[in-house]
């Protein structure tokens, strides 16, 4: 099954890549890696701000992690020129998770994105991953994630 079809079962439809917000650009490609700048918890409706453990609970950090792995995959999508079958690897995931000073289930959070990279590459999703809890993200977001992929 293609990653579009896989996409298309799970119900995701890729939002436009979102633009920079700052000095750099979405992603860079060298060789075979592409190298995709951090992904907000972001979509159409707001996304899922604030900080986890105070006025953010597990599964809204986690839903917000899965809207990071979707705007990675926009990103990648862009990057390919719409042929997400391109990747070879999704080779890692950094994920930064806005803590409070008690939530310690930052590895928990950043699930929310890798599954989301298994459920739609199959085997070739499965990644290296560091999961750090942060006093602050960019703009108030909850989550960020972002990735290093092999494409051919």
């Amino acid at each position: 099954m293609s990653v579009a079809d896989r996409l298309k079962e799970l119900g995701i439809t890729l939002p436009p890549p979102a633009a920079a917000v700052a000095n750099y650009v979405p992603f860079m490609r060298t060789g075979n890696l592409l190298h995709i700048a951090g992904q907000l918890s972001n979509d159409a409706s707001g996304g899922v701000k604030g900080t986890v453990g105070v006025d953010v609970d597990i599964d809204q950090a986690v839903h917000g992690a899965r809207l990071s792995g979707i705007n990675l995959l926009a990103q990648m999508n862009a990057a390919l020129v719409g042929d997400l079958g391109r990747v070879t690897r999704i080779v890692k995931l950094g994920g930064f998770v806005q803590a409070g000073p008690d939530f310690i289930e930052i590895p928990k959070v950043i699930n929310g994105c890798s599954d989301l990279m298994v459920d739609a590459f199959g085997d070739i999703g499965r990644h290296a991953r560091s999961a750090v809890g942060v006093y602050k993200l960019p703009l108030g977001f909850a989550v960020e994630v972002d990735a290093i992929v092999e494409v051919r």
